[in-house]
């Protein structure tokens, strides 16, 4: 395993971690048992660092983490998110009192005394640009709640307003084959200001597997099947923002990535860690063999400057007017 700093924390994180949203809830059937061996075992390789959200399963991955890392916070990160269990659009949501309440519940639930990265989850960009959330974060460091604090959001603009607060460590981004937007800017003065880069959706909802049909049909509780089109929260955290049918498409253009590489998910996941600002990526999981295969993201050859510069050369032309989102 190789480990990466988060931004100017004292953190070094593994460059593959895994976010936990698929074993809480909304990807179709879940097996407990099963998720917590695929935990161990992320564990036994040397992952050391786990994103979560008090709204994945109501709280069901927290509680999970906590069982997998019992007796093992000193050397096993997590990083939680908070808003998305109030109305995201009420300043209210973001209140001293509302947010000191969402941190120690999920306190309680990955029974630990302090979080070592909060994050607020994708709020709207009003609230950014009011940003006294902010000062709360503030507060709840300096109580000692809280570690580091960061922000997941959905689009560049929001980066960059995020980036003007100085106590801001990291922020959790939409990156992959299909959203090579951050690229062009946020990257580069996030790491100007000392800002880690965690990269969510890697694969797109499994888009750059390339194992769907255009025919395809997802289980009745997975947002791929409920939020195609953004009916439930952001078009953009399913699919990347593409519709389904025309990301397949486009993912079946892409197979000549795996050349050399095994399949196209360690290909899509190496692409990713071949950019020099990103701290880790999370790729989701529900057993054991789908945390092998995105570690083994980490031996596969890089790719070289022509085959970016044809990527690049993809995305613009064949990608970019279909995204949606508002990234």
């Amino acid at each position: 395993m190789h480990y990466r700093q988060l931004g100017n924390t004292d953190i070094r994180v593994s460059e593959v971690s895994f976010g936990t949203w698929a074993i809480g809830g909304s990807w179709g059937s879940n097996n407990d048992e099963e998720s917590l061996r695929a935990l161990n075992y992320a564990i036994d390789r040397g992952v050391n660092f786990f994103d979560t959200a008090d709204v994945y399963g109501d709280g069901h991955s927290e509680e999970l983490l906590a069982k997998a890392t019992k007796g093992m916070k000193d050397r096993i990160y997590i990083a939680t998110k908070f808003c998305r269990q109030g109305d995201i659009h009420d300043p209210e949501t973001y209140s001293k009192e509302r947010v000191r309440d969402y941190c120690e519940a999920s306190l309680k639930r990955l029974e630990r005394d302090k979080i070592d990265l909060y994050q607020i989850h994708c709020p709207p960009i009003e609230i950014l640009k009011e940003g006294s959330v902010f000062n709360v974060l503030d507060e709840l460091q300096a109580e000692g709640k809280i570690k580091h604090y960061g922000v997941s959001v959905e689009t560049v603009e929001e980066g960059l307003l995020c980036l003007e607060h100085s106590n801001v460590k990291s922020l959790q981004v939409i990156f992959n084959l299909f959203r090579q937007k951050p690229m062009e800017e946020l990257f580069a003065q996030a790491k100007k200001s000392g800002v880690g880069i965690i990269v969510r959706l890697p694969l797109a909802s499994g888009l750059l597997t390339n194992k769907f049909s255009k025919d395809h049909q997802f289980e009745e509780d997975d947002h791929r099947r409920f939020n195609e089109n953004g009916e439930s929260f952001n078009v953009g955290e399913t699919f990347a923002g593409l519709g389904f049918k025309k990301g397949v498409e486009l993912a079946s253009e892409l197979q000549w990535i795996a050349e050399g590489r095994g399949n196209m998910a360690r290909a899509a996941l190496r692409w990713i860690l071949d950019q020099p600002e990103v701290t880790c990526v999370i790729p989701g999981f529900k057993n054991k063999q789908q945390v092998e295969e995105n570690l083994q993201a980490i031996e596969v050859p890089s790719f070289s400057a022509e085959e970016q510069r044809k990527l690049s050369e993809f995305y613009h032309q064949n990608v970019k007017q279909h995204i949606r989102g508002g990234y």
